[in-house]
């Protein structure tokens, strides 16, 4: 009776088998057996849960047309381990070889490529994490991508993670930290079940690898690494590496961090001003409510370092004005964040020092500078004090601009960014701010 029904399975392996290559139907689908089908459920004896999670990962769909379904429409599988034959039970309770199975990440499904707010400060690595996922294994390979605390490069990791399942989803892919390597080596080491491990990560199509940093003064762990990551490369298996640092200062055998070192390293920056407050503009949104811009710019001028932490004062913001039903002011969230602001000291330098500096330089009355005279001399001194200021007060946007007359932080911002493009080639006007900026340190 087994025989004529396990039918529906061999039809399925014919199906699958024109699929994919030799080797991927040999590692991972042969070693399938059938221990029992009926009309209702089909019970599944597979070598590990690796081979599990492959199948379902990459097969549902297939198999829902040919095995069993539940009255909810979902596959009425049963899966038993093939170590556990001497009892086997359908694995309804999670068993003792499970714990392997939790060291791999699930892809967060709101990290993707189009939810990463792009800038000057990571437009490279972003595009070259973009790179990767469209052709895996045959360009950037290995991808190192580095920098510091909250920068996003987890993000990264999972944007390709989710864009290489959603289009190649023929390829095995596991995302992985490296706590979680070292954890799962020892499990298989007191086990004795390492080589079932080797076969699984080398047989991978794309590994990610999160906090490298964490393989150091582990000599042992980055050996077993080491070969990994060699057997993947030689087959053309894509690398993803992220690290707080760049692969030369990691404390890691020169070896291991030659090999980093072959693909790409990519640096991954603190956000400038302008994408932070387009994450923060981004993130509400998300969230379902919306603040106003000037306290997007609050916000973003006082946490800089960190977009997690950009994240946790979006969260806060938005428990705030659903359970209060209010709106976000700038005197609300300096009042709900202050233990997260960072206000650095002005050192005294106030607008008015800079304003009697620029009058002097610029041989015009402070008054004029803050009028609304459009005389070249006039204007020009006018945006390079709106520069100064940005450049040397640590204070919001919004109250710096209302020293100059009442203007605003966009007209603050934009002064800001045409000196700035224009000291680049105009030498003179260089000159001519470090003569102020001398006479402004001579008065505090």
């Amino acid at each position: 009776m087994l025989t004529c029904k396990e039918s529906a399975w061999q039809q399925f392996l014919s199906f699958v088998q024109k699929k994919t290559s030799s080797i991927e139907f040999q590692n991972w689908l042969s070693p399938i057996k059938v221990l029992e089908l009926s009309d209702s459920s089909v019970t599944l004896e597979v070598p590990n849960i690796f081979v599990r999670e492959y199948l379902i990962d990459n097969y549902k769909q297939d198999l829902l047309s040919f095995l069993p379904k539940n009255a909810s429409g979902e596959l009425a599988i049963n899966f038993v381990i093939s170590e556990t034959q001497s009892n086997p039970e359908p694995l309804k309770i999670v068993p003792k070889e499970e714990k392997n199975d939790s060291n791999f990440i699930k892809f967060n499904k709101h990290y993707t490529f189009e939810n990463f707010i792009e800038g000057t400060s990571n437009q490279f690595v972003k595009s070259a994490a973009f790179g990767v996922a469209q052709r895996p294994g045959k360009s950037f390979n290995p991808l190192f991508i580095h920098g510091g605390v909250g920068l996003g490069k987890t993000h990264l990791l999972h944007g390709i993670g989710n864009f290489i399942k959603q289009n190649h989803k023929s390829l095995s892919i596991q995302c992985i930290t490296t706590e979680a390597f070292i954890n799962d080596l020892v499990f298989n080491l007191r086990n004795k079940s390492v080589d079932k491990m080797k076969r699984f990560y080398r047989n991978l199509d794309v590994l990610l690898v999160d906090d490298i940093q964490f393989l150091q003064n582990r000599l042992n762990f980055e050996e077993e690494f080491c070969n990994t990551f060699e057997t993947l490369i030689n087959q053309h298996r894509q690398i993803v590496i992220a690290s707080d640092k760049p692969p030369a200062q990691l404390k890691l055998s020169e070896r291991m961090v030659a090999r980093m070192e072959w693909g790409l390293v990519a640096h991954i920056g603190v956000p400038d001003l302008e994408t932070r407050v387009a994450i923060i503009q981004n993130k509400t949104v998300q969230k379902g409510f919306i603040i106003p811009t000037n306290v997007a710019f609050f916000i973003a001028e006082h946490i800089y370092n960190n977009i997690r932490q950009l994240e946790g004062a979006i969260n806060r913001l938005s428990a705030y004005a659903r359970l209060m039903n209010k709106e976000i002011t700038q005197d609300v969230a300096e009042n709900l964040l202050k233990e997260m602001l960072e206000f650095t000291p002005s050192n005294k330098i106030s607008v008015e020092s800079i304003l009697k500096s620029v009058a002097s330089v610029f041989e015009i009355r402070v008054s004029d500078i803050k009028g609304e005279s459009r005389l070249k001399n006039i204007a020009e001194a006018r945006q390079v004090a709106m520069y100064l200021a940005k450049e040397l007060i640590a204070d919001s946007l919004t109250k710096i601009a209302s020293s100059f007359g009442g203007k605003t932080h966009s007209t603050l911002l934009h002064s800001w960014k045409k000196i700035s493009e224009e000291i680049k080639t105009n030498e003179m006007l260089g000159k001519k701010i470090q003569m102020i900026k001398r006479n402004i340190e001579a008065q505090t």
